[in-house]
């Protein structure tokens, strides 16, 4: 009985020191979503409060990069290629960091997003993607925890807006939803592409189905595409499959001729294969 009383105190004791209490955090991740024209755009950071503090100037110094947060760095996301008040940018994400001062904020998207806290003696100018120099405005009811926001929508672009104690700071950013919605419209009336033909050319080639309608989109393929040797193989062998062997040779010389310019030897080996195989078959 004393050792099965030991043995439940010594798990009750295990339980309590492996055990971890939780309580909120200082500063609470956020994440915001905006949907800026046709481009996803996602912000990651932690939110720190005032707490009665002096924040700009002294918690958060002047002249210093800060972190633009709390905890690990700030991260700001896009699904498209952007411009950052001006200057263009790829897709991809990037860490938020800043130089606050009274009268102006430099603005900078970083390439490593790895970094923890603000990057010290790790920062390293090369891996600045975008900077930009912006005026900061005061604001008369005062933000008591940190707040990123994307306002101002527009099809075009939308404000990265930074806002915390009395001071707003507004970036604006572009988007390239014109380009987008043109590709959209080109694609959509402009009918299947030579690539859309060549894979339902495939599949019917491939299955066994109907070979005449094979033909039909591996030639509309062709002719959107007419560089393009591996779609002539493929045309070459249905023509043979249609048992129309003159015709598959012709096709099978284009195609490796134009392997052949492409320097792609392999296909050229392919071609020259075949039409030895269909010269027997003529």
């Amino acid at each position: 009985m004393k050792k099965l009383f030991s043995l439940l105190a010594f798990i009750a004791f295990a339980q309590i020191s492996f055990s971890q209490v939780k309580a909120p955090a200082p500063s609470p991740s956020a994440t915001v979503k905006q949907v800026v024209g046709l481009t996803d755009v996602t912000v990651d950071y932690s939110r720190p409060s005032m707490k009665g503090r002096v924040i700009f100037g002294d918690l958060v110094p002047f002249g210093e990069i800060w972190r633009t947060g709390a905890n690990g760095s700030t991260d700001i996301e896009f699904s498209d290629d952007f411009s950052f008040n001006g200057t263009n940018v790829k897709a991809g994400k990037y860490a938020l960091y800043t130089i606050p001062s009274k009268n102006s904020w430099d603005v900078m998207l970083y390439a490593d997003t790895e970094l923890w806290g603000s990057p010290g003696d790790k920062f390293d100018a090369s891996k600045v993607v975008a900077k930009t120099t912006v005026k900061p405005t005061e604001i008369g009811q005062p933000v008591e925890s940190f707040t990123i926001s994307i306002d101002d929508l527009q099809n075009s672009g939308a404000n990265l807006v930074l806002a915390w104690d009395n001071t707003k700071v507004v970036v604006p950013f572009g988007v390239k939803t014109d380009v987008k919605v043109e590709e959209s419209i080109a694609s959509t009336f402009g009918g299947p592409s030579a690539n859309d033909y060549f894979a339902a050319a495939n599949y019917y080639f491939q299955e066994g189905k109907d070979i005449q309608k094979a033909l039909t989109w591996v030639n509309k393929a062709v002719e959107l595409n007419p560089n393009a040797f591996w779609m002539m193989k493929a045309k070459a062998e249905m023509q043979a499959q249609a048992g129309n062997y003159k015709e598959a040779i012709k096709t099978a010389k284009e195609s490796a001729k134009a392997a052949e310019k492409a320097g792609n030897k392999q296909y050229v080996g392919f071609n020259e294969d075949n039409i030895a195989k269909w010269k027997k078959m003529k």
